[in-house]
């Protein structure tokens, strides 16, 4: 079915036209930016499109993945939304005990009013609700000039959730699960956070994604909750009957200030046992997941410890592809995939009661995922990572980060891994 209103328009200067489509977005209770920021894949799929106002929306109260699937029934545009980690507990039965301060529910999706999908200086409008001529008169004639990111009267005072003594503490506990064979590896997250903390999103957004503009970043508004993201990590694609995951494992500080160090650096991660150890315990994890829900024989490794440069970081990733079996939609392929392993660990349900167990915050949106569904049943998520949240209402901040931690890891290194991984938030925060 055809929108009601449509153009396209050529945009002289989209990074200045992101701007305004973001201050013109943010008056609604509801909106989903997607920016590939120009990096360009064979699965690549959209530059940046913004989905803005629910038309309808699928809020589950109880069987999450069954309401999501009969809701989808039908749609015939892209519908946008997340999936929260606490997802996990109506997927697995692990309950997540400590307390959500961010407000984003386990599994929210919409349908939106308007989209507009920018490619190069390329733009496409369709709305059902406004004249899209008009509309894009209204976005141009926006003052792009945004306010600082930080409130200057109300500094953002970070706290750690835990000290680093208790971290480490907990990093070698972890590993003494590890030596008695309870898990090979868990991915292990602490929180940084602010209270009383007065920021401006959009500000913010676009300070991070300066500094590190990355593959799957998002600016994600939930009522008064937003998702301020420069993700580099996608969880899981479906394409053209193809899935296809792309797990992160193995990080090291880029040296932006001398490029032959940078380049030392670059081959040490590529030749790291201990990195190459734990990325292959997530491609393991991965193409068991990928087996429960496609034909035999047709999960495969496409890539193996590719070693990738984003702008504060040097990552390994590795590319896992299937062939879904006849008759798995989305939910049962979530069902059988989501938390990621990236962010989980091996086994996963024995590292997800661990990580209950050690954490001391609640994951909420951080290390679920955001991202699209097609009216084919096509979809594509990131990994909420690098992100920074905001709860606009009671003024509360929070960033987590983490690694994977196995038998071999040193605990003082991951501490420093952690800080690097938050190197773009902790710079844009002050």
């Amino acid at each position: 079915m055809l929108p009601k209103y449509s153009s396209q328009h050529t945009i002289p200067e989209p990074e200045k036209f992101k701007t305004q489509m973001l201050i013109w977005a943010n008056r609604f209770n509801i909106c989903a930016l997607l920016d590939n920021h120009q990096y360009h894949s064979p699965h690549q799929n959209i530059d940046c499109v913004l989905a803005v106002d629910a038309m309808d929306a699928c809020l589950p109260t109880a069987n999450h993945l069954q309401e999501l699937s009969q809701w989808l029934e039908g749609k015939s545009q892209r519908v946008f939304g997340h999936l929260s980690y606490d997802l996990k507990e109506s997927i697995t039965g692990i309950v997540s005990t400590h307390e959500n301060k961010l407000g984003f529910p386990e599994l929210y999706f919409f349908e939106p009013a308007t989209v507009l999908e920018l490619k190069g200086n390329l733009l496409q409008i369709h709305s059902e609700t406004t004249n899209t001529q008009e509309l894009f008169q209204v976005i141009s004639d926006l003052d792009p000039t945004i306010a600082p990111a930080l409130k200057t009267d109300k500094k953002v005072q970070m706290q750690a959730r835990i000290s680093k003594e208790q971290y480490l503490a907990k990093i070698r506990s972890i590993q003494e699960h590890i030596l008695k064979g309870d898990c090979y590896e868990l991915n292990f997250c602490q929180e940084f956070f602010a209270e009383e903390a007065s920021i401006d999103p959009i500000a913010v957004y676009l300070a991070l994604n300066q500094v590190s503009p990355n593959p799957f970043a998002c600016f994600y508004k939930y009522h008064g909750s937003y998702l301020l993201c420069a993700s580099p990590e996608r969880y899981l694609q479906q394409k053209n009957n193809r899935l296809v995951s792309q797990p992160i494992k193995g990080t090291l500080k880029r040296d932006l200030e001398n490029p032959e160090q940078d380049l030392v650096l670059e081959n040490q991660l590529r030749h790291s046992v201990k990195d190459q150890s734990e990325n292959v315990m997530v491609v393991d994890l991965v193409r068991n997941d990928l087996s429960r829900v496609c034909k035999p024989g047709s999960v495969k490794v496409e890539e193996l410890f590719g070693i990738y440069r984003f702008p504060q970081v040097h990552q390994m990733v590795s590319t896992i592809v299937g062939e879904p079996a006849t008759g798995m939609d989305l939910c049962a392929i979530l069902n059988a995939s989501f938390p990621m392993g990236s962010m989980t660990g091996a086994p996963k349900f024995k590292v997800m009661q661990l990580i209950e167990q050690y954490e001391e915050s609640s994951r909420g949106l951080y290390s679920g995922a955001v991202g699209y569904i097609e009216p084919n049943g096509d979809f594509d998520f990131n990994v909420v990572i690098r992100s920074i949240l905001y709860n606009q209402a009671n003024q509360y901040l929070s960033y987590q980060v983490g690694g994977g931690i196995t038998f071999y890891s040193d605990a003082e290194k991951e501490y420093e891994e952690c800080l690097a991984k938050a190197g773009a938030i902790m710079q844009v925060l002050g």
